[in-house]
């Protein structure tokens, strides 16, 4: 399993802050070549990109670039440069439609083609930022095989729906259609940005919301979010203990040839094994069960 408990904006147009993104501990680095980036500076920005991409390593964090919209004509340029440049994922911003990806999929695969590049080695993630676009969730996540997760974009969200940013009222139903429909589809699910970073306290409010509501993680504006983000998403010590001990009782019933396993008196399912493992790789401990 990836981790993609945070996912760190890189404005594309910001050299520093290229060069330095590996070192804050972000699990996906998404290097922005569409809001953050005034018309006057796209092409440069693509082209500083495209060249921090292949000059530096950034690992083990995944690589992920938000290109522009494709019927802006940037996004194909975007696409041209930065699919060549064998990022882990392209993010496909205002996405209300399946037609959306696979439009855009059409594109990656040509480019791969071209550049001699294995045919859907490049991932996508589709954020979905409109009205149209959250009724449409399901049918998005299911569109490509090369989708590794869909995201909520909140600012353009609420704009269409006529309200602001508030308590995460406004954002309620939204988030409950992505996450389902990502679960679905077996992709992961990323929450909007929390914009005002001196506000800990209502930011970790809303990490424990969608903690709960079962979001893979959250994209950060700033690095100052990224631990308190990850110790948030951490399992408590009491549920990695007992998530241990389940894979223990499950190499014990394996090793007797047993089809059966159980602890403490209760039988342990399927969904009990993939919770603790799923547990297990948010704490960062491996199982061989």
């Amino acid at each position: 399993m990836k981790l993609r408990r945070s996912m760190m904006f890189v404005p594309g147009n910001n050299p520093g802050m290229i060069r330095d993104a590996a070192i804050y501990g972000a699990d996906c680095l998404m290097f922005d070549l569409e809001d953050s980036v005034a018309i006057t500076e796209k092409d440069a920005a693509r082209y500083l990109v495209y060249n921090a991409l292949t000059t530096i390593d950034y690992s083990p964090a995944e690589i992920v670039v938000r290109i522009n919209d494709l019927e802006s004509g940037l996004g194909i340029q975007d696409l041209e440069a930065i699919v060549r440049a064998r990022p882990d994922v392209i993010r496909l911003p205002k996405t209300a439609t399946a037609k959306d990806v696979t439009d855009c999929e059409k594109e990656i695969e040509r480019i791969e083609k071209e550049a001699g590049i294995p045919v859907g080695s490049t991932g996508m993630m589709a954020a979905i930022e409109s009205a149209e676009g959250v009724l449409n969730a399901p049918q998005i996540a299911l569109a490509s095989k090369r989708l590794i997760g869909i995201a909520l974009g909140a600012e353009d969200y609420v704009t269409d729906l006529k309200t602001t940013r508030s308590d995460g009222t406004e954002l309620a139903f939204a988030r409950g259609m992505i996450v389902n429909a990502a679960r679905m589809a077996g992709i992961d699910a990323l929450d909007t940005v929390y914009s005002d970073v001196n506000n800990e306290e209502g930011f970790l409010h809303e990490v424990n919301i969608i903690k709960k509501m079962g979001f893979s993680g959250k994209s950060v504006i700033n690095p100052r979010q990224i631990e308190p983000l990850h110790r948030t998403f951490r399992p408590s010590q009491k549920d990695i203990d007992k998530a241990l001990a389940i894979m223990d009782a499950i190499k014990e019933a394996n090793a007797k040839g047993s089809g059966v396993a159980s602890l403490k008196g209760k039988m342990i399912d399927k969904p009990v094994v993939a919770r603790a493992r799923y547990l297990l790789e948010l704490a960062g401990i491996e199982v061989d069960a």
